[in-house]
């Protein structure tokens, strides 16, 4: 795509941020019209910075850019929305900094895609509502190997081409990209059992909206073999971890810890 302007605009959602010096830090954002963008806030980690509230983390907001010879330097910035919810309760903020972090890993940089950031505003935004957390991530998960070009084959066997009967006890094959028929026995990829239930549930998530999805019924089992199951596809569509999974998985099970017997 043609470069920007040398003084650019746009809405963009703060991924990351890492310091750069004694004052500064560089941002990593995914814009609406420019895809992801490195970008120097400078003086931010000064006290009386007023940039440094609208650069963390998850922070949506309108950026003022200007082109610089290695990064780009932030100029401005107008918020939009803090997400300041998501910061306070270690729940949804362990699912929304996974969502960024996925987000960060999958994309390169300067590649427009509007469908993917809005992708990420609207899961923010669901992680805000109230919404099941894991559900919201599972649509998310599903949506993005979707746009990115890695939706798994659920239909199908993608060994021999077979249709799926149903209520067929299929595999899975994260390695080949899908859903295996029970007839198929490949040799050099690992397989998982696939259950009638979490096939269909997947395939819910590929093809419904979210408002759709979210109404369909999930039972405990199905919801775990469903976070396993992304996340393999995700790592090999990726060749590499999320690293915030295990910040994610640690504050669930700190929860469960502390839930009062018989409540999860």
């Amino acid at each position: 795509m043609p470069r920007p302007p040398r003084v650019y605009k746009s809405p963009a959602i703060v991924l990351r941020q890492r310091r750069l010096g004694e004052t500064d830090k560089i941002i990593t954002l995914y814009t609406a019209e420019f895809g992801k963008v490195d970008a120097v806030a400078k003086g931010v980690r000064r006290t009386k910075s007023r940039l440094a509230g609208n650069v963390e983390p998850l922070s949506h907001a309108a950026f003022m850019l200007a082109r610089g010879r290695n990064l780009d330097i932030v100029t401005q910035v107008e918020p939009i929305e803090s997400f300041q919810q998501l910061r306070d309760d270690l729940g949804p903020l362990s699912h929304a900094l996974y969502a960024a972090e996925l987000l960060d890993r999958a994309t390169e940089e300067r590649e427009e895609n509007f469908a993917l950031y809005r992708l990420l505003l609207d899961t923010l935004r669901r992680l805000m509502s109230g919404d099941d957390l894991d559900h919201v991530l599972r649509f998310y998960e599903m949506t993005l190997l979707g746009q990115l070009g890695y939706a798994p084959e659920l239909n199908q066997c993608v060994v021999c081409g077979a249709k799926l009967a149903e209520g067929e006890m299929a595999k899975w094959a994260a390695g080949l990209g899908g859903a295996v028929c029970s007839e198929c026995k490949p040799q050099e990829v690992a397989l998982t059992a696939l259950h009638p239930a979490t096939l269909n549930a997947m395939r819910v998530l590929q093809s419904e909206t979210y408002p759709v999805s979210a109404r369909a019924p999930i039972d405990e089992q199905v919801a775990d073999d469903l976070e396993g199951l992304l996340r393999d596809a995700i790592h090999y569509a990726l060749d590499q971890d999320v690293r915030s999974a295990a910040f994610l998985d640690d504050v669930r099970r700190r929860a469960k810890q502390l839930a009062p017997s018989g409540v999860t």
